[in-house]
């Protein structure tokens, strides 16, 4: 099977790469190699590779930013998704699309099932709800979106390494304790999407896209994540002594665009598609920070 990924240099496209089943045949580019927004050059690069099948992992993800950077944040999450779409449709290829929790408004206190109405409270949840939208109206059950959340990985900039950092310069912090969801290891994301290309053959155009719901088993506060980030550093010889974490609210710590309070999604219907079962974030917490050491005193040993 010829694969094609988009958004390489981030944190889900570097996992996709690292965990590539021998089998599959596959090719990334980043943003500079094929700008999704760019319509031209989506067809070109689709048509030249010629891939069975497309995962799409580029997406404009700053958060905060696109409250004032909306336009932007629309070319890249729904014009760019639509843009794949068609050219997937063109050449008959499938898409694995990646969405995310931030589509909905977090006003339940039960896991969102995947056929719950979204109700995005900021523009990254609208843009992304708009692209998925616009994949789902081109190309039917030849398309699955993959909902996920809270992501990290040993590569990139994210929580549990802004978090380790600080723990090492600051005397105490304060993380929010009213904003609840399941963080998500990329790598563990990532083994889900190549189960599901083993299942590519069993996509149906004429039917309606699958939508899945993916994260770490469990629940969590960032608060709680906070403070297993620094109980397993401490355990691993990564932090040598721990700071104080605070609970705080969200209304503490304002920012531009408003979060889900809750925002646990409900994984039941993914494990029963893909015969994956979803890990404890803990423990996938872990494993990730094992990898991150073992890189640490590699870089270190080679230095």
């Amino acid at each position: 099977m010829r694969v094609l990924i988009t958004g390489q240099g981030g944190q889900l496209a570097w996992e996709l790469e690292q965990t590539a089943p021998s089998h599959i045949d596959w090719v990334a580019f980043d943003a500079q190699q094929l700008d999704i927004t760019n319509t031209a050059r989506v067809y070109e690069v689709l048509v030249q590779e010629s891939p069975d099948l497309v995962i799409n992992a580029a997406a404009y993800t700053a958060v905060d930013n696109a409250e004032s950077d909306s336009s932007i944040a629309y070319a890249v999450n729904e014009k760019g998704s639509e843009n794949l779409a068609l050219a997937c449709k063109e050449i008959n290829a499938k898409l694995i699309h990646v969405s995310t929790d931030f589509v909905f408004d977090g006003k339940q206190t039960t896991p969102y099932s995947v056929d719950a109405t979204p109700s995005p409270i900021n523009v990254y949840g609208a843009s992304k709800l708009m692209g998925d939208m616009k994949i789902a109206d081109i190309l039917g059950g030849n398309a699955t979106i993959i909902r996920t959340a809270w992501v990290y990985s040993a590569h990139g900039n994210n929580f549990v390494k802004t978090m380790l950092r600080l723990m090492a310069e600051k005397p105490e912090l304060g993380v929010i304790y009213d904003q609840v969801g399941t963080p998500t290891w990329a790598k563990g994301l990532a083994q889900l999407i190549w189960a599901l290309t083993a299942k590519a053959d069993s996509f149906k155009p004429e039917a309606d896209s699958t939508i899945l719901h993916w994260t770490d088993a469990g629940v969590a506060s960032w608060y709680d994540f906070a403070t297993a980030i620094q109980e397993l550093a401490i355990e691993k010889g990564m932090l040598d002594k721990s700071i104080p974490v605070r609970p705080i609210p969200a209304s503490a710590y304002p920012l531009p665009a408003k979060r889900p309070s809750f925002s646990v999604i409900d994984k039941a219907s993914t494990e029963a598609h893909s015969g994956v079962q979803t890990q404890h974030w803990r423990k996938q917490l872990s494993a990730m920070m094992d990898e991150l050491k073992a890189r640490g005193e590699k870089r270190e040993a080679n230095s």
